[in-house]
């Protein structure tokens, strides 16, 4: 039996919801199966790996290597961090079904330095990839923070310090706090188990500036909220992709406009856009996110950067106040 929490604004009878927004049920799913109009992919797009990240970066100076989809390595302050790591050439419960990679991940796995803390958002196969994370349980049994209903699964593929929290805890570790956020997303991972655990976003808190991790989410009213409590934010990372139709993937899956107003909601110094590019999930192109944000950017008067980084590349981060 999966485990049960106290009642709360996004917790009833034994699953999870987002306040205040409506579900889409099987109708809406049917009516988008039997209609849909996929943008164009490539089957498969060369890519080189970028080079081998640096073991530790050391004091205030922050980098970030963008792996591909929402696979982020964040290293600052002796600490290496990596967003929902997800390796694997397919996201799903079987090896020759499901959606597959249309571009290898930017860095090699074997070229990972040793990583301290994973960040893991919700349950969703392009995000908890179980391949992916035993491979790590093995290289060096990395601390994982998670979102309600998901550490037993990782304990349960043998890591052994993991971290459960929900909307609006915080836990240490070593001399930084964790802090899990709100998203607006859903979680299953199989047709039985919908919305059993939670979904989430985290920020990490650096001495520098905290780091902004949104998870997979729609946009929302509450992004004001992570601004207000979190700022300074040196860095965010925000989903662009899987965005249409937009009438369904809507309430799940921010769009490049949204992106950018939560980039300037929360007052991100610097954002780097995540979920786009890898894995063909909704109906939006290969190049449709990446396309509509530079249309955004152009039209928009930002004060503070949000980037496109090629899978692999590795940027240094300026410091707050440095703009």
């Amino acid at each position: 039996m999966p485990p049960t929490y106290p009642p709360s604004d996004h917790y009833s009878n034994g699953r999870f919801f987002n306040p205040g927004v409506r579900e889409h049920g099987f109708r809406e799913l049917l009516k988008w199966t039997t209609n849909r109009e996929p943008g164009l992919w490539r089957k498969h797009i060369p890519s080189v790996p970028g080079p081998k990240p640096e073991a530790r970066v050391e004091g205030g100076e922050l980098h970030v290597t963008f792996i591909g989809h929402a696979t982020v390595l964040i290293q600052t302050e002796g600490l290496n961090l990596l967003t929902d790591p997800v390796f694997s050439e397919r996201v799903s419960p079987v090896s020759f079904a499901g959606p597959r990679r249309h571009r290898a991940p930017g860095i090699r796995f074997q070229d990972l330095p040793a990583i301290d803390v994973l960040l893991i958002s919700h349950n969703h196969y392009d995000h908890l990839d179980l391949p992916t994370l035993k491979k790590l349980v093995k290289r060096g049994q990395p601390a994982v923070f998670c979102p309600l209903g998901v550490a037993r699964i990782l304990r349960r593929i043998g890591f052994q310090a993991v971290t459960e929290l929900d909307w609006g805890q915080s836990a240490p570790f070593r001399h930084i706090q964790l802090h899990c956020v709100r998203a607006q997303h859903f979680a299953a991972r199989t047709p039985f188990d919908r919305n059993r655990t939670l979904w989430c976003g985290w920020v990490a808190g650096f001495a520098a500036g905290n780091v902004y991790f949104a998870g997979d989410t729609g946009f929302g009213g509450f992004f004001e909220g992570i601004g207000e409590r979190f700022r300074p934010i040196r860095l965010a990372l925000l989903p662009i992709g899987a965005y249409r139709p937009e009438w369904f993937m809507g309430p799940v899956h921010m769009n490049p406009a949204h992106a950018l107003e939560v980039h300037r909601a929360i007052g991100a110094q610097t954002s780097v856009a995540i979920h786009y590019g890898t894995f063909s999930l909704a109906d939006d192109g290969e190049t449709e996110p990446v396309d509509a944000l530079a249309v955004c950017l152009a039209e928009a008067r930002i004060a503070h950067p949000f980037l496109v980084l090629p899978e692999g590349e590795a940027r240094v981060i300026p410091a707050l106040g440095t703009f």
